[in-house]
């Protein structure tokens, strides 16, 4: 491993990186740059819900093969058509959680954004990736639904305080939902907190937080797409699995190699130098051809 070679290719390209860090068997042996500010997470938000889905899940207060039906407040699902329910009807909260709904919009608009998911032209038969920030959004609405409290709160004492992760923003819906699609800004290192705890099965600092039952089915592959597969708002990567957000905001997990590598940063383009590099000088495998 050459972390000074990395953190070079940042400066000498000036990528546009915070920080980063990187875990061997769960000691932090390299850091660089701020990793204690706070940062947009954009996507890597999903996976924060995600671990709120399995703590909910694993105290039986939500089934992953129910019908979202069962979790939407009655008096908006009472506003759609019969047409909309039956529709609705066959799509359960696993469908939500591995993106595998076709016909939602990229994102929902408005002022009521329930209102507006519930009116999309979903294909509920057709399972295959559909990337949609509906769907983490409507799977925050079921869980906020489920738990009976509000989804922000139970997030800061139910898994931010065991975690130690005190310093965060996280945004909400026009209606006032969390929302687990984005908007919420963490730390590079309370980020790697979030990846510790998947790559330990659950538990962090020895304390279980959520389920390995539930850690392994996040983490593996439900649905496959171009990347190689994705689970519970989570992407698989190569032989474990990533933590995403737009604008390359990155929680690598690899179990074989006993390897966290985080970094957030803001780089607009659709290069993948950064990656090339981190894969090169962290993980040392060969670039191709």
């Amino acid at each position: 491993m050459n972390f000074e070679a990395f953190v070079n290719d940042i400066t000498d390209n000036k990528w546009n990186v915070f920080g980063t860090e990187v875990y061997k068997e769960n000691e932090l042996i390299h850091t660089w740059g701020d990793t204690y500010g706070l940062h947009e997470i954009y996507s890597a938000t999903k996976t924060v819900l995600s671990v709120a889905v399995g703590m909910a899940y694993d105290e039986g207060l939500i089934d992953l093969n129910r019908s979202v039906l069962d979790y939407l407040p009655k008096k908006e699902t009472s506003l759609i058509s019969d047409k909309q329910l039956d529709l609705f009807k066959k799509i359960n909260i696993e469908r939500l959680l591995t993106m595998s709904v076709c016909g939602f919009e990229f994102r929902a608009e408005g002022d009521n954004w329930l209102e507006f998911a519930l009116n999309s032209q979903v294909e509920p038969d057709r399972k295959e990736f559909n990337y949609s920030n509906i769907s983490a959004y409507l799977a925050g609405v079921c869980l906020t639904h489920a738990i009976g409290c509000d989804l922000g709160e139970f997030i800061e004492k139910r898994l931010f305080k065991p975690l130690n992760i005190e310093n965060y923003e996280y945004g909400r819906s026009p209606e006032g939902y969390f929302y687990g699609a984005s908007a919420m800004k963490l730390s590079v290192h309370d980020l790697s907190k979030i990846g510790i705890l998947l790559y330990n099965g659950g538990t962090f600092d020895g304390k279980r937080i959520v389920s390995k039952e539930y850690v392994d089915l996040a983490t593996s592959v439900r649905v496959m797409n171009r990347e190689g597969g994705y689970g519970y708002f989570i992407w698989k990567y190569r032989n474990g699995f990533s933590i995403n957000g737009k604008l390359k905001q990155k929680c690598y997990v690899l179990k074989d190699e006993g390897l966290i590598v985080t970094y957030l940063s803001h780089i607009e383009d659709e290069s993948h130098d950064l990656l090339k590099s981190m894969e090169k000088n962290i993980l040392q495998i060969k670039a191709e051809g």
